[in-house]
């Protein structure tokens, strides 16, 4: 064909990953996804399809499968699981592996790039964000909320190296919001400062972006987690800007009033929440630095009877 066409695998095709995914596909690459029960199966008969204001998608003819072995290696793995799965997904990933294949986490927490070092090897792992409001609003649909729809990359290093120039070059095809990140650590933990307490709060207060702002005592609690959570990064060796804190509460007030964290849609439909690594996260690195985080133990200790589901 003589242009430039990216192989690949998409782990797992969940809102982030069958949103990206699913543009990338649109746009010519060779992209395989994972997914299964009902969600496969849906997929399978009827293809995939995207409803968003940035323009809905019908892909008629995907590959999608629940067994990675069935893929083969790719030059890259757009890894997005919830994170109670990370380890066993890491696991599944191994078939997908050449001698230089990139593997990127986008997910909510701040410890992925060192569980995928250890299961798949550090020379495969960089890092991501993705910024976007999607979930599967029914098996074989992902639905898009509102127009944001962002990814960040970066080697852990800093280093603009070919694996990730080709990454950056498919986004661009894929016509989505895309950056390099020059210290992709830092990129993680400001959006987990911001989503940390954003998944606390909406989950804890039952509400979402809109009222928490506008009501005083709502949003001192949530200016008051974002403190704490700035603070345990700083403290972890984080090099967070002065103004982190000041950026992050205005994102709040720049969101769409009706936007809810994806946990609060999880404790709605009562599935399993990824409290331990949000809030939880942030008390367990409080404690080991002896900083106090109050907010964030009260969403912990209130959440925790949720915390698996119904």
């Amino acid at each position: 064909k003589g242009r430039f066409t990216m192989r690949i695998a998409i782990m797992a095709a969940g809102g982030i990953g069958g949103y990206f995914g699913a543009r990338l596909a649109a746009a010519g690459h060779d992209i395989h996804f994972l997914a299964r029960g009902a969600h496969l199966k849906a997929i399978r008969e009827g293809g995939l399809r995207v409803s968003s204001d940035k323009g809905d998608l019908h892909l008629k003819d995907v590959s999608v499968t629940d067994d990675p072995a069935e893929i083969g290696p790719v030059d890259a793995v757009l890894f997005a699981v919830k994170l109670w799965d990370t380890e066993a997904s890491a696991d599944q990933c191994k078939p997908l592996l050449g001698p230089d294949t990139l593997v990127v986490p986008f997910q909510n927490g701040v410890r992925s790039m060192d569980v995928l070092s250890e299961r798949l090897g550090a020379q495969h792992v960089a890092g991501g964000v993705a910024h976007i409001a999607a979930v599967i609003g029914e098996p074989g649909l992902i639905k898009h909320t509102g127009t944001m729809a962002r990814m960040t990359i970066g080697e852990r290093d800093g280093t603009v190296t070919p694996r990730i120039e080709a990454l950056k070059k498919a986004f661009e095809d894929g016509g989505f919001d895309h950056a390099v990140s020059p210290d992709i650590t830092r990129s993680i933990w400001e959006k987990f400062i911001f989503l940390s307490c954003l998944s606390g709060l909406t989950s804890l207060c039952r509400q979402p972006a809109g009222p928490i702002r506008e009501n005083p005592d709502a949003r001192a609690l949530f200016e008051a987690a974002i403190h704490e959570t700035a603070a345990v990064g700083r403290a972890e060796g984080v090099p967070l800007p002065d103004g982190t804190e000041a950026k992050t509460i205005g994102f709040l007030d720049g969101l769409p009033a009706v936007m809810k964290a994806s946990m609060f849609h999880d404790l709605e439909a009562g599935r399993r929440l990824e409290l331990p690594w949000l809030s939880g996260e942030v008390v367990r690195l409080g404690r080991k630095h002896g900083i106090p985080t109050p907010v964030h133990a009260a969403v912990l200790g209130a959440l925790t009877f949720y915390a698996n589901g119904d």
